[in-house]
């Protein structure tokens, strides 16, 4: 049922998220060389990995000599729109099609990278509970602060919260939570 309201909701405001989406595009080709977006490999729902798509916001090849790493808040690698577009939330705007097609929802415990999940499966208690859900765009972590490079054990304790309490009016929180406010520049 949250999947079908989901891509209501998605129906709904197409033409909001289609002109920015074309509009961002249209940015990143005439201020960078390479691809509009960006495909990861992510640990979706019951460990199953999938592909996500976020707007470009670093030179094509920029983890070929460190591997992967996270982004941290002095990051040098992105240039200023993909800056731009981290530090609005704005690069995660093409997750919608992750949303359409079934891999994401749009609120969920942020989706990770294999190496990193294989990695936090052994430091962290309870870290693949995470996966009985579906990743989502934005998380109950991500509106209380905890978004990028911080505290993982207060992220990882948030999204259990949301696992284990959710309902339709967390959800609506959350939602409004990131509509009144957005998500916070710190962090990102």
């Amino acid at each position: 049922m949250k999947s079908i309201v989901e891509k209501l909701l998605l129906v709904i405001t197409s033409p909001i998220w289609l002109t920015m989406l074309v509009f961002i595009a249209i940015l990143i080709k005439c201020r960078s060389k390479g691809p509009v977006f960006y495909r990861q490999t992510r640990t979706g729902q019951f460990g199953k990995p999938f592909t996500m798509y976020k707007f470009r916001t670093m030179p094509v090849g920029a983890e070929q000599h460190t591997g992967p790493i996270w982004a941290s808040h002095n990051d040098s690698r992105p240039y200023p729109l993909g800056n731009f577009l981290r530090v609005t939330g704005l690069d995660e705007l093409p997750q919608i099609l992750n949303i359409l097609r079934g891999d994401m929802a749009l609120i969920g415990p942020r989706p990770e990278r294999p190496f990193f999940v294989k990695r936090f499966n052994v430091e962290y208690k309870n870290y693949s509970r995470r996966h009985l859900v579906k990743p989502g765009v934005i998380g109950w972590a991500q509106v209380n602060g905890w978004r990028g490079n911080t505290c993982l054990q207060k992220r990882l304790e948030h999204d259990l919260y949301y696992i284990y309490h959710y309902s339709w009016l967390l959800d609506l929180k959350i939602l409004l939570l990131i509509t009144s406010k957005g998500l916070q520049p710190r962090n990102a």
